[in-house]
């Protein structure tokens, strides 16, 4: 029997840091407790992400797993307009990118959902 499962927004089970480098955005995923780390490398593949940023055409996305850090760290190239200096976009870059990767929703075992971060919201 397979266990119950919750989705929730990536942010719940993690955190995120991120920097940019001309057109390439570098995106830090990181796991709120080491018990949610295994979820997020299941789920958090290159081609999950890719397919997550496809409005923004990556032309790569690559995945540099830190065990010892509970962490992840995606590197995603052509996607910031040419980059900073280049863009006629308003802050397409690094943090606002790492916001909407950290809004990706993910399946996380309900057993575990004492260790997410906030709460569900109540409307």
């Amino acid at each position: 029997m397979s266990q119950a499962m919750i989705t929730v927004p990536l942010y719940r089970a993690a955190h995120g840091r991120t920097g940019d480098k001309g057109n390439r955005s570098n995106i830090s995923v990181i796991a709120w407790h080491a018990a949610l780390y295994p979820v997020l490398l299941e789920q958090l593949s290159e081609a999950a992400v890719a397919r997550h940023f496809a409005h923004r055409k990556p032309a790569r996305v690559q995945r540099f797993e830190l065990p010892l850090l509970g962490a992840m760290n995606f590197v995603l190239d052509d996607v910031l307009d040419g980059g900073v200096n280049d863009a006629l976009n308003l802050d397409t870059h690094g943090k606002s990118l790492s916001f909407w990767l950290l809004d990706l929703p993910i399946e996380v075992p309900a057993a575990l959902a004492g260790l997410l971060a906030g709460r569900e919201p109540t409307f």
